[in-house]
């Protein structure tokens, strides 16, 4: 076995492996608190996310975060009991990493809804990285407009200030907002958040350790994260599919910056599709996403269907 291999298999041990029906059956008899139409309204394009899925997978991974949270919170609370001083619980923080086209957006969207209906999580709220884009001159102006979603073009810095605002217990936290539709940062319009119980925050390269040994690491302000992972034909896969349904749907409003992909042939759209992927997405997979997997705190792992088959939790 070589070294590489004995690294890969000392990790995979730091995990507890779960399958799927093992999983399901940690949450018996809890009702599902999402109606059908809930659960398609929060569906990703592309995904088959279903209530079969979120009573199997997310209601019992929803109960897991809120106790983690709750006990979370009790231990700051007797810490600040110790040291006999005010009560200074801050928000319980949870990063969802992983590919473009994996589905993180709709588990991210899934699990603010979810958390919040817990007693002891009712305030829950979501912010993604994308606002934390550099915006489009700017990537223009450094040359790697090309390079979109790699870590190169976040604003790491404002992120970890962000997130060192909410962790440090500043009455309110802002963000910048994204905007799918333009592609772009919106300067006029902001993401607040005032000290809620939950912060999810989704992104590519949440997992990713800091650039040199002396920064913090984004995933240094997580209490939980989570990678969502498939295989990489699969994730291929589901981005064509998305990319036709956008092409159909998104991408014809005529305020869109992918407008001009309205109106060409399934061929070339998937072809062009592939080329994305093959060009800006599989790459970045691969070197940038991918090896943080390891870092998260758990890890879904999806079927071909979207469907996930094994949940990996980390051992305390």
């Amino acid at each position: 076995m070589s070294t590489d291999e004995q690294a890969t298999t000392d990790v995979t041990s730091l995990y507890r492996e779960v399958g799927r029906a093992e999983w399901a059956a940690l949450a018996p008899g809890i009702p599902t608190p999402l109606t059908e139409t809930e659960v398609v309204q929060l569906r990703g394009i592309g995904d088959r996310l279903d209530v079969a899925e979120v009573r199997e997978v997310y209601l019992p991974l929803s109960r897991l975060l809120s106790t983690y949270a709750e006990n979370t919170k009790r231990l700051g609370a007797e810490t600040s009991s110790f040291l006999r001083e005010a009560d200074t619980t801050t928000p319980f923080v949870v990063g969802v990493a992983g590919s473009v086209a994996v589905g993180k957006s709709t588990i991210a969207r899934l699990l603010r809804e979810l958390m919040s209906r817990w007693p002891g999580t009712p305030r829950v709220e979501l912010v993604t990285t994308d606002g934390f884009l550099y915006p489009n001159e700017e990537l223009e102006r450094r040359g790697i407009m090309h390079r979109k979603g790699f870590p190169e073009s976040y604003d790491r810095r404002a992120l970890v200030r962000f997130l060192t605002d909410v962790k440090s217990g500043a009455a309110e936290a802002r963000a910048p907002f994204y905007s799918h539709v333009r592609y772009d940062i919106m300067p006029d319009a902001q993401v607040t958040v005032r000290r809620p119980d939950v912060v999810i925050v989704e992104g590519l390269n949440v997992l990713a350790p800091p650039p040199t040994p002396n920064d913090v690491a984004v995933s240094d302000l997580f209490d939980f994260s989570i990678y969502v992972d498939a295989d990489e034909t699969d994730i291929a896969q589901w981005f064509v599919d998305r990319f036709l349904a956008l092409r159909q749907g998104a991408f014809t409003n005529p305020n869109s910056f992918f407008k001009v992909f309205a109106d060409i042939s399934d061929a070339e759209a998937v072809e062009m599709a592939m080329g994305f992927w093959n060009d800006i997405n599989l790459p970045n997979l691969r070197e940038n996403v991918e090896p943080t997997k390891h870092r998260a705190t758990l890890v879904l792992r999806k079927a071909a269907d979207h469907a996930v088959e094994t949940v990996l939790l980390r051992k305390l």
